[in-house]
C-alpha cells in the first residue's frame, strides 16, 4: 500500500484507461486544462463513471462552468447546481468546486447552496484557494462549510518553492481538512514532495508517469 494517495487529473477520457492501469488511487476529471479545468460533457462523465465504477477507482468531477476568475453570477451558480446533480446521478464519488467574492474571500452563500446539492458527495475546494486574500482564514471557513479537502499549489510557480507554505497550511489545518498539493507534481518528484510536506494526498496530471 502506498504511504500516500495519488490523485491524477485527467482531461476527458483520453488517458483514463492508462491511469487506471497505472494504479491511480483517485481520478479528477475535467475539460479544458489550458484554462485550469472546466466541467466535462455528460457523455464524458457517463463513460468515466462506468469505467471507474467497474474497477472501484474513486472519481471526482470538477464543477466549473468557465475559465477565468472564480466569481460566479447567479446564472453560473445555477449551472453548477445542475452539473452537481448530474454527476451525483451518474455515480461520481465527489465534486471539486470553489466560489469567491470580489474581495478575495470564499462566497459563503454560494458555497452553502452548492454544498447542499452536493450532500452525500466528497467535496474538494479547488485552486481558487491560491488567490484568496487570507489562506489561513480560508482554511477555517472551508472547514466550517464541511469541505473534506483543499487543493492548493501555493504562491510560487515552482511547487518546490511552496513546500514551507504547504507545511504551514497542513500544520494549521491540524487534521480538520486535508491539504492536497498539486500543480507541478510528477512521478519524479512526488515522493520528495510527500516527504518534505507531510501531505497524505497529492495531485497532478503527470503524477503516475
Amino acid at each position: 500500500m502506498n504511504p500516500f494517495l495519488r490523485e491524477i487529473c485527467l482531461e476527458n477520457t483520453t488517458y483514463l484507461q492508462k491511469a487506471i492501469e497505472a494504479g491511480a488511487d483517485r481520478i479528477e476529471l475535467c475539460d479544458n486544462l489550458a484554462v485550469g479545468g472546466t466541467t466535462v460533457s455528460y457523455g464524458v462523465a457517463r463513460l468515466a463513471a462506468k469505467k471507474c465504477r467497474d474497477v472501484s477507482v474513486q472519481l471526482m468531477g470538477i464543477v466549473r462552468p468557465r475559465g477565468g476568475n472564480f466569481i460566479y453570477t447567479k446564472e453560473e451558480q445555477a449551472i453548477m447546481k445542475s452539473d452537481i446533480h448530474i454527476l451525483k446521478e451518474l455515480g461520481f464519488d465527489g465534486v471539486v468546486l470553489g466560489c469567491l467574492t470580489e474581495k478575495g474571500v470564499v462566497d459563503d452563500e454560494a458555497m452553502e447552496r452548492l454544498l447542499h446539492v452536493a450532500d452525500g458527495l466528497e467535496t474538494t475546494f479547488h485552486m481558487a484557494f491560491d488567490v484568496v486574500e487570507d489562506p489561513y482564514q480560508t482554511l477555517d471557513t472551508l472547514t466550517r462549510l464541511g469541505f473534506k479537502r483543499v487543493l492548493m499549489h501555493g504562491p510560487h510557480q515552482n511547487i518546490v518553492e511552496n513546500i514551507e507554505f504547504i507545511r504551514r497550511c497542513i500544520d494549521y489545518s491540524a487534521g480538520r481538512i486535508i491539504i492536497m498539493p498539486g500543480g507541478g507534481i510528477t512521478s519524479s518528484n512526488v515522493d520528495f514532495i510527500h516527504t518534505a510536506t507531510g501531505a497524505t494526498e497529492l495531485h497532478g496530471t503527470r503524477i503516475l508517469w
